[in-house]
């Protein structure tokens, strides 16, 4: 998604959001800081909202979607522990940022999106042989390439799907984002047993994401 910003006006806004957003809310892990320093969020937002890109905010992609606010997506990069070489499941890629992240940290991404024209909008913009993108039900998965080291859900989500789970190897780890009523917290959890236990971390305003809605009287 092209923007009329000069990569030096860029440069200086991802600074800002570093200094001011991530550093002073628990986002201090060197390799999430340099890899949120690297990439251009600017390029994963439709060109009228390029100015706003850095701003502590969720960013609409139209189709009902969005992309989480920086300090959303720098909590839960330090949450997933990544290292270099990691198999990572994506759900929810939208415009590809948070897998341009991923691919900067030296991960192995498997990007899973099901509006066509968010994975169109990911791959001009992104040109690395680290991500695959898949098309397809975000619920569903990419279980042909499972297992995975690690687990992001990239929204806020009311259930957690047993044929996510079964994607994520013995002593991995999940990362998203749960609803409780109003509230939204980010959790991680390593899967032990066949089972993950999460835990809270942060209460964050999150994007929802579609398909992961709750039946009457269920709880999470």
């Amino acid at each position: 998604m092209a923007t009329k910003f000069s990569e030096i006006t860029a440069a200086e806004m991802r600074s800002a959001m570093i200094d001011s957003q991530l550093r002073t809310n628990d986002v201090t892990d060197p390799a999430v800081v340099g890899a949120m320093a690297a990439v251009p969020r600017e390029a994963h937002v439709p060109a009228a909202f390029a100015s706003v890109a850095y701003m502590d905010r969720a960013i609409a992609l139209g189709g009902g979607r969005a992309l989480n606010a920086p300090l959303v997506t720098g909590r839960m990069l330090v949450a997933a522990a990544i290292r270099p070489g990691m198999r990572v499941l994506l759900v929810g890629s939208a415009t590809g940022y948070t897998a341009a992240l991923l691919a900067q940290l030296g991960a192995e991404v498997h990007a899973v999106e099901e509006q066509e024209e968010l994975i169109a909008a990911a791959k001009a913009t992104i040109a690395t042989d680290r991500i695959r993108w898949i098309g397809g039900p975000l619920t569903a998965g990419a279980p042909d390439a499972a297992p995975f080291d690690r687990i992001i859900v990239e929204g806020a989500v009311e259930t957690l799907p047993d044929t996510l789970v079964s994607q994520l190897a013995e002593g991995g780890r999940l990362v998203a984002a749960r609803r409780e009523g109003t509230v939204t917290r980010l959790v991680d959890g390593v899967k032990v047993g066949g089972t993950i236990a999460l835990r809270s971390f942060a209460d964050m305003d999150v994007a929802p994401l579609p398909g992961f809605a709750a039946p009457a009287g269920f709880r999470f």
